[in-house]
């Protein structure tokens, strides 16, 4: 039979051992804070506190997302920041999100410097992009160009047909909600979409003329919507020099009066709970343990987040998998 004496002698074990305990979770709980800060707020702030180069990637999709403007905006009004390293690796987006990357990058090269790094590709919108920096320096294997503007939707006309199924519309006039991938496109309405790309068209290549300063036989060497290497791009006035940052940064050396071995600080977007992988990590685990639905439900989620902002016109490169 255990005594009183003993008992109270397991009382306090017991309480050291939940002690123990608590102040591990509470350290555990701290680090996992101060992850999160680093993580979504930026703790790396205290390293642009100091003259520097701010170097921003841009990748994927472009959109022209809030996230990546109000980035963009910062780095032009900090005292800090020096001069921007843009460093593109992308296909381009939408034209409109497009449109305002570029006017906002401009906005910054109105008061600082503004280098574009190409990686392996900068077409379309994204050399839209890029047209915004002061001078482009690409790899001389980078791809660069496909000025144009793409319009694409699915007609399943022939389809639904083939199974008897018919779209019952009404509409107020002909080219109301058209084209429709219900009904075959009239000509009317192809040339009303065709009208919209020719306009954007006509926008994007104003830009390239203005920015690169070509004339009408050199623009029309350049704006059929094919790419071009870097080297190629190079004597057809796409881009101005062979290299990677570190010629960038001599640019800005040699000619913007940027100051030598000045540091190069990444500026990142906040991150969100996609950004930061939660999702895709809920994912997996709600399928590793059975639930397959749910699973399912967030991976829908992730697409439907990359995905929503792609409607209207593009300017994008697109090849196919044997290119």
């Amino acid at each position: 039979m255990t005594t009183p004496t003993d008992y109270l002698i397991d009382r306090r074990r017991l309480r050291r051992k939940l002690g123990w305990w608590r102040l591990a979770a509470l350290g555990a709980l701290g680090v996992a804070g101060l992850v999160a800060v680093v993580r979504l707020g930026g703790a790396d702030s205290a390293n642009k506190l100091t003259p520097h180069i701010a170097r921003l990637e841009l990748q994927g999709m472009i959109l022209g997302d809030d996230d990546t403007i109000d980035l963009i905006k910062k780095i032009g009004v900090s005292g800090q920041a020096k001069a921007l390293l843009l460093e593109i690796e992308s296909p381009g987006g939408t034209t409109t999100g497009s449109e305002r990357l570029y006017d906002e990058l401009r906005r910054v090269a109105e008061k600082k410097p503004v280098v574009a790094v190409v990686g392996t590709v900068a077409a379309s919108g994204a050399y839209i992009a890029a047209l915004a920096a002061d001078t482009i320096v690409a790899r001389g294997n980078s791809l660069v160009g496909s000025i144009g503007v793409l319009f694409q939707y699915p007609n399943v006309s022939k389809l639904l047909n083939n199974w008897g199924v018919e779209v019952e519309t009404v509409k107020s006039s002909p080219l109301k909600a058209a084209p429709s991938g219900f009904e075959p496109t009239s000509p009317a309405a192809r040339e009303a979409v065709a009208s919209l790309v020719a306009d954007s068209y006509a926008w994007f290549k104003g830009l390239v003329r203005q920015r690169r300063n070509l004339d009408d036989a050199e623009l029309a060497k350049v704006s059929d919507g094919r790419i071009f290497t870097a080297r190629q791009g190079v004597p057809l006035k796409l881009v101005d020099l062979i290299g990677g940052q570190r010629e960038a940064i001599d640019w800005l050396v040699a000619n913007k009066g940027v100051a030598k071995d000045l540091p190069v600080r990444e500026w990142k977007k906040k991150s969100s709970l996609e950004r930061l992988g939660l999702i895709e990590s809920a994912a997996g685990i709600a399928r590793f343990a059975g639930l397959a639905s749910i699973a399912e439900f967030l991976e829908k989620t992730i697409v439907l987040e990359r995905t929503s902002e792609l409607d209207g016109l593009l300017a994008i490169w697109q090849h196919s998998a044997a290119n």
